[in-house]
C-alpha cells in the first residue's frame, strides 16, 4: 500500500511544522484527526479541507460536522472521502480550516509519495515534529493560579496600616497650624497699632499747621 507524507503546518506559525505518514486508501477525516493528534488539539470542531493551488487558492470543499448550509449544498463528508481521489499532483496542496468559530487555517502539502509502508508502523503516523503550537483557545482563565484563600492580600500601594503615632502627627500638625495663625493674628495686630500712632502723629502735625496758620492770619490782620 502506498504512503503519502504530508507537511503540514500553521499558516501563521510557519515554524511549526508536522509530517504524517498516510495511507492512500484512508480518509480525510483520518489526516484531520492525525493532524491534532500531532499538535494536541481536540479535533472534534467544524472543519474543512479545501483542495487548492500552489497559490493556495481555496477549491473543492472536503468538510468534517457540517453546518445545515453546507449540507444544503452537498459539501463531501471527510469520512466519505479518501485521500487517494484528490491527489492528482505529486505535490498536492489542501487549505485546512480547523474550527470555524475561532479558527485556524493551515498548509497541507504532499512532499512524496512512499510505495512500502512499514508493516510494524500504525498509520497515520508522526515523522517529524518541529516548533510548539500555539494554545487552541489562546489564554484561558485558570482559577488555580488564585492565592489560597485566607493569605494576606498584597498591598499594591505599599501603604502602612493607621498607627497611634500617625494619629499623634496629625494633631501636631494641626496644632502648628493653629499657633501659626496666631502668630499672623499678632503680627497684624501690632502693624495696626503702629498705623494708628503714625496716623496719630500725622493727625497731631495737622492740627498744629492748622493753629499756625490761624496765627498768620490774625498777625497779618493786627
Amino acid at each position: 500500500m502506498a504512503l503519502y507524507r504530508f507537511r503540514v503546518s500553521f499558516e501563521d506559525y510557519d515554524e511549526v511544522v508536522r509530517e504524517i505518514d498516510i495511507k492512500s486508501n484512508q480518509t480525510f477525516e483520518d489526516l484531520h484527526r492525525a493532524i491534532h493528534g500531532a499538535i494536541g488539539y481536540n479535533c472534534e470542531y467544524p472543519s474543512s479541507f479545501y483542495i487548492s493551488n500552489d497559490q493556495w487558492i481555496k477549491g473543492e470543499e472536503i468538510t468534517f460536522m457540517p453546518n445545515q448550509r453546507r449540507i444544503d449544498r452537498g459539501v463531501a463528508l471527510m469520512d466519505k472521502v479518501k485521500l487517494s481521489s484528490r491527489i492528482d499532483d505529486p505535490h498536492q496542496k489542501f487549505y485546512y480550516t480547523f474550527n470555524f468559530d475561532r479558527p485556524f487555517d493551515f498548509h497541507v502539502e504532499l512532499l512524496k509519495i512512499i510505495l512500502d509502508e512499514n508493516p510494524l508502523t500504525s498509520y497515520p503516523a508522526v515523522v517529524r515534529s518541529v516548533g510548539e503550537p500555539p494554545k487552541q483557545f489562546g489564554n484561558v482563565f485558570n482559577p488555580s493560579a488564585l492565592p489560597p484563600a485566607g493569605e494576606e492580600e498584597f498591598d499594591f500601594l505599599e501603604e502602612e496600616e493607621f498607627t497611634g503615632e500617625d494619629a499623634d502627627e496629625g494633631f501636631t500638625e494641626v496644632a502648628d497650624a493653629d499657633e501659626l495663625g496666631e502668630h499672623e493674628e499678632e503680627a497684624a495686630s501690632e502693624e495696626e497699632e503702629e498705623d494708628d500712632e503714625f496716623g496719630n502723629e500725622f493727625s497731631d502735625n495737622e492740627g498744629f499747621e492748622d493753629e499756625g496758620h490761624g496765627r498768620s492770619g490774625h498777625d497779618d490782620y493786627d
